[in-house]
């Protein structure tokens, strides 16, 4: 992931193995990680049993918000590809019956964001 891009708001992927490394003792035994992103300090994944978002905070990034959203509580989602001249692609994802989408992501040119759309609709589609 650029550094301009980044700034931007990009997201960009990231290898199973660092996620693992990094966040392996949020995972539930039997619970796997499919395909993740970082986006500046905060990052999102996406695992075989729920959609873990982790928002670092403060000045240091010390404080950590784990957030866990299951799959059976997002009730529709949207992917936008990148344009031409899009620097970004976009995932929206509605949890329950909001009308406004709950989590927004942007994705950099490298993210294959049909990917993203094939590993949520495997779990949301159950």
């Amino acid at each position: 992931m650029g550094f301009f891009s980044a700034i931007l708001g990009n997201a960009g992927a990231v290898s199973q193995e660092t996620l693992l490394k990094d966040y392996g003792k949020l995972l539930a035994q039997g619970e796997e990680i499919e395909i993740g992103f970082k986006l500046i300090r905060d990052t999102f994944m996406f695992t075989s049993k729920r959609l873990i978002l982790i928002e670092r905070q403060g000045l240091t990034g010390n404080k950590t918000e784990y957030l866990s959203v299951s799959y059976k509580s997002i009730s529709r989602f949207s992917v936008e590809t990148a344009g031409t001249f899009d620097l970004d692609a976009e995932l929206k994802i509605w949890v329950s019956s909001e009308l406004e989408p709950s989590i927004r992501k942007k994705f950099n040119k490298s993210v294959d964001v049909y990917e993203v759309q094939k590993v949520l609709a495997l779990h949301v589609l159950r």
